[in-house]
């Protein structure tokens, strides 16, 4: 099985400079991914830890992984020694345990602040309130081996455009304040924006999107 090349391409050649493209290659089969891998790509992204370790071994090593999914803190040993960033850091307790899981892997690991901005109380993430009070760089400097680069968030479920494009101006507005207090230089990242909404995400100044369905077709849930 392969990924949509026509699709990558179009959708590559049509996003801003600055802007990265993870493909949400969660449930696909490797093939899928060498496909991609073939024609340049390099940045996946994963929300299941076991599937995520399995196709790193596998895979060539230059590719960048992006843990996406909601992360369960018994898991985060298995992928701290090898993620390149880590997109759902949606409570303390993840913060507290990938700290000590980076420490152990001798490493630094570059993550997103998950920012509630829907209207659903089923999606994850920390209040706006909640994240500028973890950039204040007092309380950071207990995760030294963590690394704030940016922001993520994901809009609601809704056909209302004005409703998601809104959601995304509340992240890109929050943005703009945690780079006034840990810097530019450092949070370079917001990402918002999926298949269905990616458009209206960088509108608002998104500088990665997480694409899937438009890559590799409907998934299975297997």
């Amino acid at each position: 099985m392969s990924a949509d090349l026509t699709a990558y391409r179009a959708l590559r050649d049509a996003l801003p400079g600055d802007c990265t493209l993870v493909a949400v290659s969660k449930f696909q089969p490797v093939e899928a991914i060498e496909s991609l891998y073939a024609a340049g790509h390099r940045d996946f992204g994963e929300n299941r830890v076991q599937e995520l370790a399995a196709k790193a071994a596998g895979l060539p090593q230059d590719i960048r992984w992006h843990m996406i999914g909601r992360i369960q803190t018994n898991k985060i040993r298995e992928f701290a020694p090898f993620v390149h960033l880590v997109h759902s850091v949606d409570r303390l307790d993840v913060l507290t345990v990938l700290q000590k899981e980076a420490l152990r892997a001798g490493r630094v690991i570059n993550i997103l602040l998950q920012v509630h901005i829907a209207q659903e109380e089923t999606k994850a993430g920390f209040s706006p309130q909640e994240v500028l009070g973890l950039c204040a760089q007092n309380v950071l400097r207990a995760y030294p081996n963590l690394r704030v680069v940016g922001l993520m968030g994901m809009a609601s479920m809704t056909e209302n455009r004005t409703q998601i494009r809104a959601e995304f101006a509340q992240l890109a507005t929050l943005f703009r304040a945690a780079q006034e207090q840990l810097g530019v230089n450092q949070v370079r990242v917001l990402s918002m924006g999926m298949s269905g909404d990616y458009e209206l995400a960088l509108a608002e100044g998104a500088n990665l999107i997480r694409v899937g369905s438009l890559l590799f077709g409907a998934r299975s849930s297997k």
